[in-house]
């Protein structure tokens, strides 16, 4: 990879508001709570943290009229191409924080008008990785000839699934064939044990039919390789909210892996990112903020 360094990012700009309840939800009436307006959108997300690594990077997405400027100002470090949506409102998304977990109100906006068109092969020219965020499924635009554009490129392609619910609505059969061409996954455990029907992790990493494979298990760290996978250990962090931990892990990961193709090394800066993720309120991080 040490002939190409820049990175492009291809999908979700979201406006969150990030709910955490200071105690047990009550119906009816006031349930005491921190509530936050930020940025995110998986690939805005990804995009905000490369940005803060230092890595060389372009965000391609959609917001609405009139909002690319506020959106491009939260991105420093990330050069932007939004295209504005007439008629159509930025995505929102209400993220309610329930411990590690969390419950997501989403209307996708602008992001339902994402075109594949929209990364010319002019900003793919010299690319190392154009990373795709699953969501981008729920376009009506194939994504195909994108991923077959960026492998006459010479760039590779990478994708995070999105999420194991968000596989389950669109069919695995469908994510597979849009992503044949890609050569890195990024997965949960949850989104393998739905792509492959195994459980075991290492089965599940085994049988994900991509080249590169990068399995997040939480907790018990990440495993990753090309034809063999190395286990490394998460890295402990006082969590406030796992909001985009996901993206953040991705930046982290393709930052060193596009510096070095160090494997290892990836992983352990994947791991370290994620864990600066979780220990603020929203899925970027502080210096990108406005």
């Amino acid at each position: 990879m040490a002939t190409r360094s820049r990175i492009i990012c291809f999908g979700d700009v979201i406006d969150d508001v990030v709910v955490i309840p200071n105690g047990a939800l009550r119906e009816d009436t006031d349930t005491p709570s921190t509530i936050r307006f930020v940025a995110g959108g998986s690939a805005a997300n990804t995009a905000a943290w490369l940005g803060e690594l230092g890595a060389d990077v372009d965000l391609v997405a959609s917001v609405g009229e009139g909002d690319a400027a506020r959106h491009a100002a939260a991105l420093g470090g990330v050069r932007t191409h939004l295209t504005e949506r007439a008629g159509l409102p930025t995505g929102t998304i209400v993220v309610l924080v329930d411990g590690e977990r969390r419950h997501m109100l989403t209307e996708r906006g602008a992001n339902t008008a994402l075109d594949p068109a929209t990364v010319t092969d002019a900003l793919l020219d010299d690319a190392a990785v154009l990373h795709i965020t699953g969501h981008t499924l729920l376009n009506p635009l194939a994504l195909g000839d994108l991923v077959d554009r960026a492998g006459r490129a010479g760039v590779a392609v990478s994708v995070s699934p999105g999420s194991a619910g968000f596989l389950q609505d669109i069919g695995v059969a469908r994510f597979l064939e849009a992503f044949a061409g890609a050569s890195i996954v990024f997965a949960s455990l949850d989104e393998g044990r739905v792509i492959t029907g195994l459980v075991e992790p290492a089965e599940v990493a085994a049988a994900l039919p991509f080249p590169h494979v990068v399995l997040t298990l939480g907790r018990d760290g990440v495993l990753a390789g090309v034809d063999e996978h190395l286990r490394v250990p998460a890295v402990r962090a006082s969590a406030v909210d796992p909001t985009g931990a996901g993206d953040a892990f991705c930046a982290g990961y393709l930052a060193e892996w596009v510096a070095s193709g160090n494997v290892h090394a990836a992983a352990i800066a994947g791991t370290q990112t994620a864990a600066r993720a979780v220990e603020t309120v929203g899925a970027r991080p502080l210096s990108s903020r406005p």
